[in-house]
């Protein structure tokens, strides 16, 4: 086997390995477990799920804000419904917007407000919370690698 060849086999090797090892960036709310992408800066909080034509089922992203605040989402560019969930620093259903519409009037899309201060903002697929039964007060875990903030 050439230099070449063996060192193909071996990266082959590391990348089916890391596939296999799978990843832990999930969050679990109702018992229920969903993988997520992080938006923890202010240019992925800004983009977001916009221009997307579907979230998988069993995804989200979870925006991750540097303390709790007031929250205020919208749906600029965005192309699926969703359900917006509020958590405040506990990790704490504070908060939830449901079956929100999608939005391509640009700067003219309405926002959907927090009841309460939230830290972390779940987006799931519309209809996702009361497939569950998502109430407010209860809990959101977090898998290891989401990074601690």
């Amino acid at each position: 086997m050439s230099f070449v060849s063996k060192l193909s086999a071996a990266c082959l090797g590391l990348l089916l390995s890391g596939c296999a090892m799978g990843s832990d960036m999930w969050v679990e709310v109702a018992d229920t477990r969903y993988e997520v992408e992080i938006a923890d800066d202010d240019f992925e909080r800004s983009r977001g799920l916009m221009f997307r034509d579907e979230l998988a089922a069993g995804h989200g992203m979870l925006f991750i804000h540097e303390r709790q605040a007031p929250q205020a989402y919208w749906m600029k560019n965005t192309r699926i419904a969703l359900d917006i969930l509020y958590f405040d620093e506990d990790r704490t259903l504070v908060s939830q917007q449901r079956d929100v519409p999608p939005c391509s009037a640009g700067n003219a899309c309405p926002p959907y407000p927090s009841d309460a201060p939230a830290r972390y903002v779940l987006e799931l697929n519309a209809g996702e919370a009361a497939r569950i039964g998502l109430q407010d007060g209860m809990k959101m875990t977090f898998g290891p690698d989401i990074p601690a903030h």
